[in-house]
């Protein structure tokens, strides 16, 4: 039976994700910042609700593991071949420059060389879990910033298999050791093993275990292949992280792919989840208590050190100008496997254990800081993109129409006019936006829409429309009361992104909006009831039917949109004059109730 310890244990790991991982969402904060503060909370420096913290680091860096695995699956061989400049010149740059700098730091706050040397080296890795993580949320693992910072996660994992084997040659040895050159034979024969079974032994068993059509013996064989790959890796040494990357990579280009991402993930998920919660467990806050000036001062050149030299490197790595101190913070920070360099320092006697303790927690709280540095390099973007340039000069303001917002449905509405010759003043505020859209020819100027300058310069008092297609809803709530009050003649086209949308406008006398998404979906409606046998004709009929009852219940709704209670009451009274129209109609083809019936 399973003992009551494992279910406790989950029970509190689970508990403490469930509460502080949304409440950061809540606030604006990342998800990694979540599970670190749940592991703070429940870890023995602060609730003590769990004491066996490095057990629970181990078993979760299976989540790294998997991680690493899906990343290599997004990456074809050609396009792994296609990175060598960031992992290579990136990768060795950085692990050269940081280890170097922090290094001499460390001789300097008074740590022998070769102790000084392997701390530094250790500290100049940087967390895959917490970057990558960081990356996926801002959706920048395909953008040159993530492309470079993956390649250099990618130099450090190998870094990582030589500098184990080299730490101990560091440290006070005995010269009977026995030598090193049959661990280097192992180690390559692993490789070349995990190359092997991915390209000539995996695609054809899984062929096989694909044909017996039961998903989950194909969901056991994907995770039976990861956790194998890493196994074997971790016997002889080497990366278990860096084995599972290869063995994704040599999967890319199978049929396979998408299944085993679509397996895989929600286990990804789960194990880096607990990472990040062990991370925050191991935090020794006993010891940031004892040693508050240490550990501040050791933290404060951990990221200025390193997030300075990052920043004097990303330029190499083409890097764009304005995301060089968000590549910076996503890799300032300290990893995991620091964690395990410090340790074989430690068996190898190489690090003082004074310092051994001291490092470990800088590390931990350097990763714990880094979803705060992204969050403020998040926030002076913003503020940045919209103050570092004035609004452009709008020097023809005699464009019948103004479209404000040129994002994905501002864009269709442009580009109708312009292939019809008709001209349009278009205003946004993204800067990177309206300069790919100058390239292809489009006038677009860029400012803020709800501005009463940029209005009147972009000849609101003369133009015949105002097509409002914002995506914010709020500013484009402001913009339409600007316009009301200072350009009441002016007569707006707007989109709404909801219901609730759609009632506000209405309230501000707007009699043209479309809801973005109502048609598109009405008319895939009608393809499912063409597909299904009902005649086009009659699938229009239905479709236009359900309009005019939705428009109805909308236009009930609206005096009282402010009022719950009575707009679920009309909305249930709509959907149920609705149901009963649709009935007598089929009772007149003859059908009855069989809503199928035209088969």
């Amino acid at each position: 039976m399973t003992e009551p310890g494992f279910l406790r244990d989950a029970l509190i790991y689970l508990g403490a994700a469930v509460v502080c991982v949304p409440l950061a969402k809540r606030i604006g904060l990342d998800s990694v910042l979540g599970y670190l503060a749940a592991g703070c909370l429940i870890g023995p420096s602060v609730l003590g609700l769990i004491r066996d913290v490095d057990s629970i680091l181990r078993f979760s860096e299976f989540g790294v593991v998997l991680m690493l695995f899906l990343i290599g699956l997004d990456l074809e061989t050609k396009k792994l071949v296609e990175m060598r400049r960031a992992v290579f010149v990136g990768g060795g740059l950085q692990m050269a420059l940081c280890g170097g700098a922090l290094a001499v730091a460390l001789m300097l706050a008074g740590l022998a060389w070769q102790a000084a040397l392997v701390a530094g080296l250790a500290l100049a890795m940087s967390s895959t879990a917490i970057a990558v993580q960081s990356m996926t949320d801002r959706n920048l693992l395909n953008a040159p910033i993530g492309r470079s910072a993956l390649g250099i996660l990618l130099f450090q994992d190998i870094a990582a298999i030589v500098l184990i084997a080299a730490v101990p040659l560091l440290g006070a040895h005995d010269a009977a050791d026995a030598p090193k050159w049959m661990d280097a034979v192992m180690a390559f024969a692993a490789v070349a093993g995990v190359i092997v079974v991915g390209r000539y032994v995996t695609r054809p068993v899984m062929r096989l275990i694909a044909a017996a059509r039961v998903r989950e013996i194909f969901t056991a064989f994907a995770l039976l292949l990861v956790f194998g790959i890493a196994e074997l890796m971790h016997l002889v040494g080497l990366s278990m992280a860096l084995g599972a990357f290869v063995a994704g990579v040599l999967l890319a280009s199978s049929e396979f792919r998408h299944a085993l991402v679509t397996d895989i993930a929600p286990f990804k998920g789960l194990l880096l989840g607990l990472f990040f919660i062990a991370v925050g467990m191991s935090i020794d806050f006993g010891l940031v208590a004892q040693q508050p000036v240490t550990l501040a001062v050791l933290l404060l050149a951990l990221l200025l050190i390193k997030g300075t030299l990052l920043a004097l490197i990303a330029p190499r790595l083409d890097v764009p100008k304005e995301q060089r101190w968000q590549f910076a913070a996503l890799l300032a920070q300290a990893g995991e496997f620091s964690f395990v360099l410090f340790s074989v320092a430690r068996s190898a006697r190489a690090l003082p254990e004074a310092w051994d303790a001291l490092l470990n927690a800088a590390v931990a709280l350097s990763m714990a800081l880094t979803p705060l540095l992204l969050l403020g390099c998040d926030r002076r973007d913003v503020r940045g993109a919209r103050a570092a340039r004035e609004p452009d000069r709008i020097d023809d303001d005699s464009a019948p129409v103004i479209i404000a917002g040129f994002g994905r449905y501002g864009q269709i509405v442009g580009r109708l006019l312009f292939t019809q010759g008709v001209t349009a003043t278009v205003l946004d505020h993204d800067p990177d936006q309206i300069e790919a859209l100058r390239r292809f020819g489009y006038k677009v100027f860029y400012g803020d829409a709800t501005r009463l300058d940029l209005l009147r310069a972009a000849g609101a008092d003369t133009a015949r429309l105002l097509v409002v297609a914002i995506d914010d809803v709020d500013e484009s709530l402001a913009l339409v009361d600007r316009v009301r009050a200072e350009f009441p003649g002016l007569r707006i086209i707007a989109r709404a992104r909801n219901v609730r949308h759609w009632f506000e406008l209405v309230e501000r006398g707007v009699e043209q909006i479309e809801r973005e998404t109502f048609e598109s979906a009405l008319r895939s409606g009608r393809q499912v009831l063409e597909a299904l046998g009902a005649d086009p004709y009659e699938a229009r009929q239905m479709a236009d039917r359900f309009r005019r009852a939705n428009l109805a219940t909308l236009q009930a709704m609206q005096p009282h949109f402010r009022d719950e209670g009575k707009m679920v009451a009309i909305a249930k009274s709509g959907r149920e004059e609705l149901e009963e129209s649709l009935r007598r109609d089929r009772a007149a083809r003859g059908q009855g109730d069989d809503p199928a019936g035209w088969h």
